[in-house]
């Protein structure tokens, strides 16, 4: 008999430009295949910044979508360009909360879901989840795709005491949390030591294999032009992702005729922070190298990324217990990746597991240096690691999602 999950979700199409979206669409995507039901609650589109509706069409047919009434504080209730920090409280999109209730209680009498799933970061999703199972006693599954609290996060003391409550009360009332890098894993494991073990579990991010197979890999751009290019995909925070270091790596190769505005160009596609990339490409003067690119679908992002030369993650040791969505995608773009990274960090140790040792540290200017030149001989040379298939086939979306269903199913045989 077929059973049904009510997915609480504000990553969804028609949203634009977010890879956290993969993971609910995928998963609503292939979880039929394994006996499930999706029936997705998500925001209304009035809610999301930009929108596109180019995934619209990734979404099977017979996954119902409900969309609840949801606001953004920072543009729908502002005066004067301000809004009051406690109408955005645990986020901007708290509204949801309001327009989600009624909605999810309607779900529940309409189709009687056997278990709620809701996705992290957008922490109203658990703080709707949370109430949708205090309400009704339907057993209720978090998911992770990033640690909630952590020493210096959220940097606002209001927001972070709001975080921490929603996060004690989700750890309290789930019946099984899930993340996705083995770092937050334990890192949960750690702080709730309290909890059961068999609680927390571990599903990674992934790649869509149907999507990969659509595109068609261009010709190699080293054999075409002599000119390297390489690519970041995504959004560039400046804390997190701070590229300054590199930057500074490039320019003192410049100046040693290492790399030449004719033997490399770097794309920073979609960083989200142009203004600010911006002023750092300005001011060390690397603007022949480096260029910023607009934001694209994700089908033509894919497609860029089997296009280039290689492929480049930055990622802080602040973030050493996250991964970036994108570099499962990376992988089976299956085109080298320099990974500016922590070598001790999660990131790192993903690419290590898989052949893939092109890695320095994101905040040493010297070991960039040394990292880049290694890297782009490599290129050079046809001999940087990439990911074989076989290593890879374990991240498709398709194998998340029966993980996915084994835990619901388990989480169902449970609370019986």
């Amino acid at each position: 008999m077929v059973k049904r999950v009510l997915m609480i979700a504000y990553h969804f199409p028609p949203l634009h430009g977010s890879s956290g979206m993969q993971r609910t669409l995928r998963f609503a995507r292939y979880l039929p295949d394994h006996g499930w039901e999706p029936i997705i609650l998500a925001p209304s589109p009035r809610a999301y910044q930009q929108t596109d509706s180019g995934q619209l069409a990734d979404i099977r047919e017979q996954v119902r979508v409900y969309r609840a009434f949801a606001l953004d504080t920072a543009r729908h209730l502002t005066l004067k360009g301000r809004y009051l920090r406690l109408l955005a409280q645990p986020d901007r999109w708290v509204s949801w909360w309001l327009g989600a209730i009624p909605v999810g209680l309607y779900l529940i009498r309409k189709y009687k879901p056997d278990v709620i799933w809701s996705t992290y970061p957008i922490a109203t999703a658990h703080l709707i989840g949370l109430t949708l199972h205090r309400l009704t006693g339907i057993p209720w599954m978090a998911d992770f795709r990033d640690p909630m609290v952590q020493p210096d996060y959220p940097p606002h003391p209001l927001t972070y005491r709001t975080y921490e409550w929603v996060e004690n009360k989700t750890i309290e009332h789930c019946s099984s949390a899930v993340f996705t890098t083995p770092g937050t894993l334990r890192d949960y494991q750690t702080r709730f030591s309290h909890v059961p073990a068999s609680q927390f579990h571990l599903i990674e991010n992934g790649y869509d294999e149907s999507s990969f197979a659509a595109i068609t890999r261009s010709v190699n751009q080293i054999a075409r032009t002599g000119r390297i290019t390489l690519l970041h995909s995504g959004i560039i925070y400046p804390s997190e992702r701070d590229p300054t270091c590199l930057f500074e790596a490039l320019v003192t190769l410049l100046k040693q005729n290492v790399i030449s505005a004719e033997s490399l160009h770097i794309i920073l596609r979609a960083s989200h922070h142009e203004e600010y990339l911006q002023s750092l490409i300005d001011r060390f003067e690397i603007g022949t190298i480096v260029s910023l690119a607009p934001p694209i679908s994700y089908n033509e992002a894919l497609a860029e990324m089997l296009a280039v030369d290689g492929l480049l993650i930055l990622q802080a040791a602040n973030c050493n217990n996250q991964i970036p969505a994108k570099l499962y995608e990376y992988l089976r773009a299956q085109r080298p990746i320099l990974a500016l990274t922590d070598p001790v960090g999660d990131t790192a140790g993903k690419l290590r597991n898989v052949g893939i040792d092109t890695i320095a540290p994101l905040d040493s200017k010297e070991a960039i240096m040394d990292g880049l030149r290694r890297f782009l001989a490599l290129l050079r040379e046809n001999k940087a690691p990439i990911a074989p298939m076989d290593k890879i086939l374990s991240n498709s979306r398709e194998t998340g999602a029966g993980e996915l269903a084994g835990l619901l199913g388990a989480i169902t045989k449970i609370d019986k």
